[in-house]
């Protein structure tokens, strides 16, 4: 039996119930191109090429992979590549095809920055279907003033719409992690709910605003804007980043010259 390795922050599933609702929501079709991230030992990988017959599949860990082009050969042809996939060009899997299906069970310690390096290749996919510590799908998915709205939010507002589907507990995994996961669904908007002039300064303007949740915009935002720039957006200074839209942060942005 494969050992989960903790460098790759693996964690295998292995509850069949859970993984028929999983495939149920992905509901794969023949004429789709499907890649999935960190395949594992197959546990989605499998009944997705069952149906599919031709995927792609990312994975690091090169044992995994021997153990999975054996599993896989009488099931369908996998196409699998070994490589970092914060490193990973998935345009070069999508050739001159339509946007592509990506599937996977995110490993929680990159998943962050995963999900900004996916934004960036993002006119690739038609849409995204992960795994993910519910922690983190809540604050991709949450509503202005809440705990739980912050940077990632608002980052993820202007390219993507999330829809968490399912939570799942850490008994259906091998070795069960320490805390909850959730399905999420992510759908590429075809255009920016909102303008945004300059992406770099966007994201400036959200990081500063967040550094410190307590702060007004007023001092949040000091060094990039003044008050009367702030007021001129018509937006309250004294107002704090977390009640703001994640439209209003694109607004402050294009304050800046």
């Amino acid at each position: 039996m494969h050992q989960a390795r903790k460098r790759f922050g693996q964690h295998f599933l292995r509850d069949q119930g859970v993984i028929d609702q999983i495939i149920g929501v992905i509901n794969p079709q023949p004429s789709e191109h499907l890649v999935e991230i960190g395949p594992g030992l197959g546990a989605i990988t499998l009944p997705v090429l069952q149906r599919v017959r031709i995927m792609d599949a990312v994975e690091i860990d090169r044992d995994v992979i021997a153990a999975l082009k054996v599993s896989s050969f009488s099931v369908g042809e996998l196409h699998l590549h070994e490589a970092d996939v914060l490193k990973f060009d998935f345009g070069s899997l999508r050739a001159n095809g339509p946007p592509m299906r990506l599937i996977g069970n995110l490993p929680y310690n990159i998943s962050t920055p995963l999900l900004f390096e996916l934004i960036e290749q993002r006119t690739h996919f038609q849409d995204m279907h992960f795994m993910l510590q519910k922690e983190v799908v809540d604050r991709m998915a949450a509503a202005p003033d809440t705990d739980d709205y912050g940077r990632l939010t608002v980052m993820l507002a202007p390219w993507l719409r999330v829809e968490p589907l399912f939570d799942i507990g850490p008994e259906a995994f091998r070795p069960p992690p320490r805390v909850m996961s959730t399905i999420v669904r992510l759908i590429p908007h075809a255009a920016p709910p909102f303008v945004i002039a300059d992406q770099a300064m966007f994201a400036r303007v959200v990081m500063a605003a967040f550094s410190q949740r307590r702060k007004t915009l007023r001092n949040a935002l000091k060094t990039l804007l003044s008050a009367e720039q702030i007021a001129a957006a018509g937006i309250d200074p004294g107002l704090r980043a977390e009640v703001l839209p994640p439209g209003s942060f694109a607004t402050l942005a294009a304050q800046i010259n």
